[in-house]
């Protein structure tokens, strides 16, 4: 100790390296402890890449942060009905979902931070699809999500920007889960597809073609965000910027190291698909490559700040389409204090 003290120079150096090995996880000052852990849900899609890479890193356990149990839904709907129970405090969701679990099932929950753009598109059959008037010609099968799932508004959002007969269309579409639209595609039952990534780049796997990204079709579209449960944000604000920390470190790291994610995903997605088969999900056996999953992140912008008025101007677009029964104002479902 007499070392320490009596000598500046020694003492200095000692802080210093003091402060470099707290910091080097990247958490210095942020770390979280409790002995209450919470629940976790995340979409199988890798919309949620920065959360499957913080946990095959372990960076939320380093945060200091534990979960009682850690989910993964095939898609946002199920998620977000799922998020009506208890067990789910912190999720990696869809925004429309959210939206619909916030404004119709009352699910009492905050966006605190944003995850992707995008993330979605429209993909067909090269042989009988060349433009996108083309859905319209007679017996085009077209697969999509259910009535209010991302999908299907980006449906209408085509629909609307190019002119389309909404009743010729509609009366042909397919509903089902991304998954069971491969399938189908595999299976030659679909000739386009509205569908989330990474499912629509596996589809060009099996000859399709995207000919609509949501780039295109709804610039500055928010995908997916990080919500919390008020509870949460209320008692433990520590914990919730904590998580932030974490999902903004994974998303820089993501996008420096695009290649390392898509191999991280391929093999944590793997294990997840072979424990959602045969559990009512409609689970193919599918191989998620490491190419394909690079190839379908390329899709996506992986960012944490979030725009309000894009926010707000898919709220009242889905109101427009009568998902949700009452519109309301993003800041109502926003708290983005932790990523300003």
């Amino acid at each position: 100790m007499r070392f320490f003290v009596g000598s500046k120079k020694y003492g200095m150096l000692f802080l210093v390296l003091f402060m470099c090995l707290s910091c080097a996880n990247g958490f210095c000052g942020e770390r979280y402890e409790t002995k209450e852990p919470i629940g976790m849900a995340v979409e199988f899609m890798d919309h949620a890449a920065a959360a499957y890479v913080a946990l095959d890193k372990g960076w939320f356990q380093r945060a200091g942060l534990h979960f009682s149990s850690y989910k993964n839904y095939v898609t946002g709907m199920a998620l977000a009905s799922a998020l009506a129970r208890g067990d789910i405090q912190v999720a990696y969701i869809c925004l429309i979902p959210a939206m619909n679990a916030y404004a119709n099932a009352g699910v009492p929950l905050k966006v605190v931070a944003g995850t992707h753009r995008y993330g979605y598109g429209l993909v067909v059959n090269p042989e009988k699809i060349q433009r996108v008037k083309d859905l319209e010609k007679p017996g085009i099968r077209i697969g999509c999500g259910r009535d209010g799932t991302p999908t299907d508004v980006l449906l209408h959002k085509t629909m609307e920007n190019f002119g389309l007969d909404q009743a010729r269309i509609l009366k042909r579409v397919q509903r089902m889960p991304p998954p069971t639209q491969l399938l189908a595609i595999k299976m030659g039952r679909l000739d386009a597809a509205f569908a989330p990534e990474q499912w629509a780049s596996m589809a060009e796997d099996f000859s399709f073609e995207m000919l609509l990204t949501a780039q295109e079709v709804w610039p500055g579209m928010q995908g997916s965000v990080l919500i919390v449960k008020k509870g949460l944000l209320q008692k433990h604000p520590g914990k919730v910027r904590a998580l932030v920390k974490v999902t903004r470190k994974a998303t820089a790291w993501v996008n420096q190291h695009p290649k390392e994610t898509a191999r991280i995903l391929s093999r944590r997605m793997s294990i997840e698909g072979e424990k959602l088969i045969g559990k009512g999900n409609m689970i193919p056996k599918l191989t998620m490559t490491p190419r394909t999953l690079e190839k379908s992140m390329k899709r996506l912008e992986y960012r944490n700040t979030i725009d309000p008025d894009s926010v707000q101007e898919m709220i009242d677009y889905v109101v427009k389409l009568g998902y949700i029964k009452k519109g309301f104002k993003a800041e109502g479902i926003l708290d983005l204090r932790f990523v300003k």
